[in-house]
C-alpha cells in the first residue's frame, strides 16, 4: 500500500525582526509653561505662590533623567537584538528532525492491530513496564533513527481518554486513497469522509478514525520516504505560532493558505518539503483563540544539536520551558521540554550524543515523562522523569 523512497533534507531561513523607540525632551515644554505662568501671575498672583520655583527646576532635572533612561533603554534594546540575532543565526545552522509523536490509547493490542493491518505500519518495538503500570509501542513506516513514528502509550486500567477540540488529525500519504478506504471498511474501521478532492483543490483525500477516535487524513500521493506525514494542531493566533516555531524550533514556513469561505487558515511548518518529510500543520479557525486539549494527545519529540540553546530560544521567543535542559540521570543524553504559546508540548533531545543512542519518550500523564535511552539493538536504561 505504501512505498518508501530515500529521504531528503532542507535548509531553514528565519527572518530577523527589529524595533525602535522614541523619547521626547521636556525642557522646551517646561520653559513655555513657565513663561505662560509668569505672565498669568501678574493678573493672578496666587498662581505664582501655588507652584514653587523648585517644581520647574525638578522638571529641568527630569529631562536629563529622560536622556539617561533613553541611553539605558537603547543599550538594553541593543543587547536584546544581539541575543535574537545570535539565536536566529544558530537556528539556521542547527540540525533538527521531528522524531515521533506521543499519544495515549485505551487498548494497546487493538490499536497495534488496526495500524498494522489497516494503515500498513510496522510494529518497531513494544515494551511492558508492570512496576510502573504502563506499556508502550512504537510503530511507523521505517526505522526510528530515520523516520517519523508514533509512540502509543497504554496506562493500566485506563480504557478511554478525552481527545479534546485542539488536536486535529494525523496525516498519512498513500498511493490509492480509494483502495485504502475499502480495506479499512473491510476491517471494521470507521470512515468519516469518503474519498474525494479536498475543498478548493485537486488532492484526493479521505478521513478515518482509529479505535480510540483519533482522526487520520489519508492523502493520495506518489511514493514518499515519509508516509506518516502530518500532525495537525489548532492554535489561537496563527502568526504568533508561526513566529515561535520558526525562531524557537527552527522550522520553515513551507506554505500558508487562507480559506475565507470556510473561515480558517492553515500553515505548514517543518524541516523540509512536505512530500519528503513529516510536517506540523497549524490551523486557525476565525475567532477561536482557545481550545480544550483533553488528556489523550501528549506531544511531539524533536531532535537538535544543542538542547541548551534550544531552551534559551524557547524562552526568548515566547515559549515556556517545563524541564530545564540537562543530562538524564546516569547517561550523557541531554533533553529539555517546553510548551508553545498555545500550551502544546514538545520534548527536545540532543541528536548524536553517543553512537547508536537515542531517546524515546512516553507520556504517562500531563506532567510525567518516561524516558528510555537505548542502543538500536537493546534497551539499556530507563527512568521516570517529572516535567
Amino acid at each position: 500500500m505504501v512505498r518508501i523512497i530515500p529521504m531528503a533534507s532542507s535548509t531553514i531561513r528565519p527572518s530577523p525582526a527589529s524595533s525602535s523607540f522614541r523619547l521626547y525632551d521636556t525642557t522646551s515644554t517646561c520653559a513655555a509653561s513657565l513663561v505662560s505662568l509668569n505672565s498669568s501671575s501678574r493678573r493672578f498672583p496666587y498662581l505664582a505662590r501655588a507652584v514653587p520655583q523648585s517644581h520647574f527646576l525638578g522638571l529641568r532635572a527630569s529631562s536629563k533623567i529622560w536622556r539617561g533612561e533613553s541611553r539605558s533603554i537603547s543599550a538594553g534594546n541593543m543587547a536584546q537584538a544581539s541575543t535574537a540575532a545570535s539565536l536566529l543565526e544558530w537556528v539556521k545552522k542547527d540540525k533538527r528532525r521531528m522524531l515521533h509523536v506521543v499519544y495515549r490509547v485505551g487498548d494497546l493490542d487493538r490499536t497495534i492491530k488496526f495500524y498494522t493491518e489497516c494503515l500498513g505500519m510496522k510494529l518497531l518495538r513494544k515494551r511492558d513496564i508492570p512496576e510502573e503500570k504502563y506499556a508502550n509501542a512504537f510503530l511507523g513506516y521505517g526505522p526510528e533513527d530515520s523516520h517519523f513514528v508514533v509512540e502509543l502509550t497504554y496506562n493500566y486500567g485506563v480504557d478511554s481518554y478525552d481527545i479534546g477540540s485542539g488536536f486535529g488529525h494525523f496525516g498519512i500519504a498513500v498511493e490509492d486513497v480509494g483502495k485504502t478506504v475499502e480495506l479499512i471498511k473491510a476491517k471494521g474501521g470507521k470512515v468519516t469522509r469518503e474519498p474525494g478532492p479536498v475543498k478548493g483543490g485537486n488532492t484526493v483525500i479521505a478521513f478515518i478514525e482509529d479505535p480510540d477516535g483519533y482522526k487520520f487524513e489519508l492523502l493520495e500521493r506518489g511514493p514518499t520516504p515519509e508516509p506518516l506525514c502530518q500532525v495537525m494542531l489548532r492554535v489561537g493566533d496563527l502568526d504568533r505560532s508561526i513566529n515561535f516555531y520558526e525562531k524557537a524550533f527552527g522550522m520553515e514556513l513551507l506554505r500558508k493558505r487562507d480559506n475565507p469561505n470556510y473561515k480558517y487558515t492553515i500553515a505548514m511548518m517543518g524541516y523540509g518539503p512536505e512530500d519528503k518529510n513529516a510536517v506540523l500543520e497549524l490551523t486557525y479557525n476565525y475567532g477561536v483563540t482557545e481550545y480544550d486539549k483533553g488528556n489523550a494527545y501528549a506531544q511531539i519529540a524533536i531532535g537538535t544539536d544543542d538542547v541548551y540553546r534550544t531552551a534559551e530560544a524557547v524562552k526568548f521567543f515566547g515559549g515556556k520551558v517545563t524541564r530545564e535542559p540537562g543530562p538524564l540521570p546516569g547517561i550523557s543524553t541531554k533533553i529539555t521540554a517546553c510548551l508553545d504559546p498555545d500550551g502544546w508540548k514538545t520534548a527536545i533531545t540532543r541528536l548524536g550524543s553517543s553512537q547508536n543512542e537515542d531517546v524515546k519518550l512516553a507520556c504517562r500523564s500531563s506532567v510525567t515523562m518516561c524516558i528510555t535511552a537505548y542502543s538500536i539493538a537493546n534497551p539499556i536504561f530507563e527512568c521516570k522523569l517529572s516535567l
